[in-house]
Order: structure tokens, then sequence, then C-alpha cells
């Protein structure tokens, strides 16, 4: 069976040309095997059209249970980036609240977080996002040391409340990236996949009974763009489909540099 790797599910386009291939050989074995056997008699026809019958109505019910996690997961991608959003812009807000010179230095750090939070969105390659992450964190760090003087050396009620809104700009980045890590099981995939693979070879085991070729390459195709449009969802930075940090980006906007 196609080794079908993290690696691999991060390009849908090839999950959609891997996917149609394999599953087009699978379809031509089965007509090959009954061309073979010659054919079925009309007890064997009935049992055989009950098997793919059953077949195909699992492969559609897991095709749309995966869809459904994978839309899931989506969504959750997108309430997280909303609300990382909020906690940045509210917290921009509310380092006013501090000293001057400690204000001003947390608002020239929340600027440069922002920024660097939109590139995460955006970048789509592994070797720009090992930075962006080091400077996320570095970020974080300077961004905790900037309210932990203050917040220590006056405890009241207006320091916590600040303490407060950089925590939530720390947890929701964590949150944000546990849902990114979040994806479709391996073992759903391989699941799918061989169901897909052995209702491809019961149609083209039914051959003999509808002789037009073409209309038996219809399954693989329709396999393979479910395939594709899931795999694409699921892919938070390869995708079409993306989650985009307008949210951010309008946070971003919003803090003018003095």
């Amino acid at each position: 069976m196609i080794n079908m790797s993290p690696h691999l599910l991060d390009y849908p386009l090839l999950v959609f040309v891997v996917t149609a291939l394999v599953l087009w050989l699978a379809e031509r074995s089965g007509a090959h095997r009954r061309k073979r056997l010659g054919a079925m008699s009309d007890e064997e026809r009935s049992d055989h059209n009950v098997v793919l019958g059953a077949a195909l109505t699992l492969l559609g019910l897991i095709i749309g249970f995966t869809f459904s996690m994978a839309t899931n997961r989506y969504d959750q991608r997108k309430n997280y980036e909303e609300e990382e959003a909020n906690a940045i812009g509210t917290e921009y807000l509310r380092v006013t609240l501090l000293p001057a010179p400690d204000a001003a230095k947390a608002r020239e750090l929340l600027r440069s977080y922002a920024k660097e939070r939109v590139l995460f969105y955006t970048t789509r390659h592994e070797g720009e996002l090992g930075q962006i992450n080091a400077r996320t964190a570095q970020l974080q760090n300077d961004l905790w040391s900037v309210i932990q003087g203050p917040t220590i050396a006056s405890p009241t009620p207006v320091a916590a409340l600040v303490a407060q809104g950089m925590n939530d700009v720390l947890n929701t980045q964590g949150y944000m990236q546990a849902a990114w890590w979040n994806r479709i099981p391996m073992a759903a995939w391989i699941l799918m996949f061989s169901i897909s693979i052995c209702c491809s070879y019961l149609v083209g085991y039914t051959e003999h009974i509808l002789p037009s070729p073409s209309r038996f390459r219809f399954l693989p195709l329709i396999v393979a763009i479910s395939f594709f449009l899931v795999a694409d969802i699921d892919s938070p930075r390869a995708g079409v489909i993306r989650v985009e940090p307008v949210n951010i980006e309008a946070a971003a906007a919003s803090m003018p540099v003095p």
C-alpha cells in the first residue's frame, strides 16, 4: 500500500494524483480478474452487488466523517486566530496602564509580536517557520519581562489586569499552535484509503455486466477529488483553503507607530 505519510498529506495535489492512479489500477485489476474467471451467475451477481453496495456506502460514510473532522479543525483554527487577535489588541490597550517607559516598550514589542504572528500564518516554508517561532518565543519572553517588574513592584488590581492580558496573549498562541498540529489521524487515512481500494476493485469486478470502461473511471476520480479536498482543508500551511490572519492584521494595523 502507498505510505500516506504526513509529508504526502501536506501536498493535496499529490494526494489527488496518487489516489486516482492507485484506485484506477485497483479497478483495472478487478476487471482483469473477472475477465479471467468469466461471467458470473445470477446468484453470484446478486451477492456481489450486495457486497459492492455495502462497501460503497461504508466508503461514503468514512469520507463524510473524515471531511467533518477536517472542517472542524479548520473552524477551530479560525476561532483561535480571532481569539489571538482580540488578546493582542486588548493587551495593547491595557499596557498603557503601566508606567510610561514600560508602556512604550511593551507597545513596541506588541507591534513586533503581531507582525511575527502574521508571518506565522502566511509563510509556507519550514525554514522560515523555524526562524519565526524563535523570534516569537524571544518576543514572548521580552513582553513578560516588561510587565513583570511593574507588576511585582506594585501588585495592584490594575497591574494584575495587565498581567492577565499578557497571559492571554501567550496562551492563545499556544492554543493556536496546538490546533495547527491537530491533524486527521493517520489511521483514518489508512482506513479510508484501504476501503476505497476495495471498492474500486469490486467495481472493476463488475465490468463484464456494463462493458463500457469509461463509466468505471468515475469512482477513482470522485474519490480522488474527495481525498484532495479533505487533505487540502486539513493542511494548515500547504493547502489552498487556509486560515488567513485577517483579524491579527487588523489588530496590527490599529497599532500606529508613535
